[in-house]
């Protein structure tokens, strides 16, 4: 029995040892008012390199908090997260999106993810601009697509140094506990937007215990494997194209009102063909209509009307992609084979837009990457977490309604999900009904209505 007590408790003091590099305070925040906001404050915060080697080489990753407003109602703090991959959550910290009842009541905090804004940003788009085809034909077309990417991860690799092999979610995840620790938190509440919904649900996964409350709004569903990530996308992109359509049919104020929006749109596609951009850029032009909505865009964008528009996602998304997204899904196409096969699962649900610009564009940047995902996906297991509140877009096309109709399946008990009935991508701002709903959570940990309105356009 002496054997058996003492081989015990030399068990539990082994555990409290392997936790304890990651539950050891992280060192103070040294606050001083950020140069492009006085109003806000920043600061860097200390962690190491690889969360496997604690007391290794450390990397400082930028920070940023607006103070609440109410000190004397203050409820904490509330990470947040822009997504992308690629958004500065530190600018975002401080940015104008939340109302004024959660800026009173919460320290607002961003953490720039690893490779991002202040955080050792990884910068290698001019490496990317110029390859091959991401839409190969043929063998050698594949072939090429994975010298050029193979190429270009090698050489981002070498500019950016050993952070590049440390951006995945699993790490963001640890970035962010150690922030809850250096702030003096027991717990926190989380807003993340799009890709940042990947980073929160890591964190509910790893952190669950730390959580306060959760939102995670036009979720990533991190359970998806290649055929999902593309394909639901691809058929949510259809799904938005036909709202447009209906718009057009039922409003005076769209140029192909009273036409055959489907015929119009099929035959804009034979005109771009013969135009610099070609089919591909109205495709993908119109991708960015729909996920605003601009309706009035899309409508300009097939009547041949001004389509000229700077589109752009996160400054540092096309780089830091490769080093988070590649490492948080297992998007390794091995063969022309297997791209043919994905392409016509895209295809096969997405007739009117031919698939998915962002699934397919994430996908093939991850053609070549060698060896399997830092951050695999998997099957989401948050039981520790709080009730988290899931909110989304009926029609998004580049988060789609069914990932976060997932999320709640397969987190039933302890996930809400509110759904705009609108369009678009980012459902928090978009109606006096959605805002509402999620101030009310974060404020009062109220549970959800099941739906708002979408607010007509």
């Amino acid at each position: 029995m002496r054997r058996a007590l003492a081989t015990s408790l030399a068990a539990v003091v082994l555990i409290i040892s392997a936790g304890a590099a990651h539950a050891e305070p992280a060192p103070p925040l040294d606050w001083a008012p950020c140069p492009d906001d006085p109003e806000g404050q920043c600061a860097t915060l200390s962690v190491p390199l690889d969360w496997k080697k604690p007391d290794g080489p450390r990397i400082d990753l930028a920070i940023a908090r607006h103070q609440a407003t109410d000190p004397a109602r203050r409820i904490g703090v509330l990470l947040v997260d822009p997504g992308g991959p690629g958004g500065s959550a530190a600018e975002f910290a401080l940015s104008g999106l939340f109302s004024p009842e959660v800026r009173a009541r919460f320290d607002i905090v961003g953490v720039d993810q690893r490779g991002t804004g202040g955080s050792l940003a990884i910068r290698c788009a001019d490496l990317v601009a110029g390859g091959p085809s991401i839409h190969p034909r043929d063998e050698a077309g594949f072939a090429e697509l994975v010298r050029h990417n193979q190429n270009v991860l090698a050489q981002c690799r070498e500019r950016s140094g050993p952070v590049f092999d440390h951006a995945d979610g699993a790490t963001v995840a640890r970035d962010l506990d150690a922030a809850r620790r250096a702030l003096g938190e027991r717990k926190i509440s989380y807003f993340g937007l799009s890709y940042g919904t990947t980073f929160g649900q890591t964190y509910a996964e790893l952190f669950g215990r730390n959580v306060r409350a959760m939102v995670l709004d036009s979720v990533v569903d991190h359970s998806a494997d290649l055929r999902r990530f593309v394909g639901d996308r691809a058929a949510a992109s259809d799904d938005s194209f036909r709202e447009f359509e209906k718009w057009c049919g039922r409003s005076a104020d769209c140029a192909l009102h009273g036409q055959d929006v489907r015929a119009a749109w099929e035959a804009a596609l034979v005109r771009a063909d013969a135009e610099p951009g070609g089919r591909q850029g109205l495709l993908d032009s119109m991708y960015f209509a729909l996920r605003g909505p601009d309706w009035f865009f899309a409508a300009d964008l097939i009547t041949g009307g001004p389509s000229v528009r700077t589109q752009a996602f996160e400054p540092n998304y096309e780089s830091v992609r490769l080093a988070s997204v590649c490492q948080d899904f297992s998007l390794r196409i091995r063969n022309f084979r297997e791209y043919e096969r994905m392409r016509a699962e895209e295809l096969r649900r997405a007739p009117i837009m031919r698939g998915s610009f962002l699934g397919h564009d994430e996908a093939t940047a991850c053609v070549g990457v060698a060896g399997k995902p830092a951050n695999p996906p998997h099957r989401l297991d948050i039981g520790a977490a709080p009730e988290i509140m899931v909110i989304n877009s009926r029609y998004d096309p580049t988060t789609p309604h069914e990932w976060a109709v997932n999320i709640k399946k397969q987190a039933p008990r302890n996930t809400a999900l509110l759904t705009y009935e609108g369009w678009g991508h980012i459902a928090y701002p978009r109606s006096a009904c959605t805002r509402t709903n999620v101030d009310d959570y974060l404020l009062e940990l109220k549970t959800p209505a099941v739906s708002c309105p979408a607010v007509p356009r």
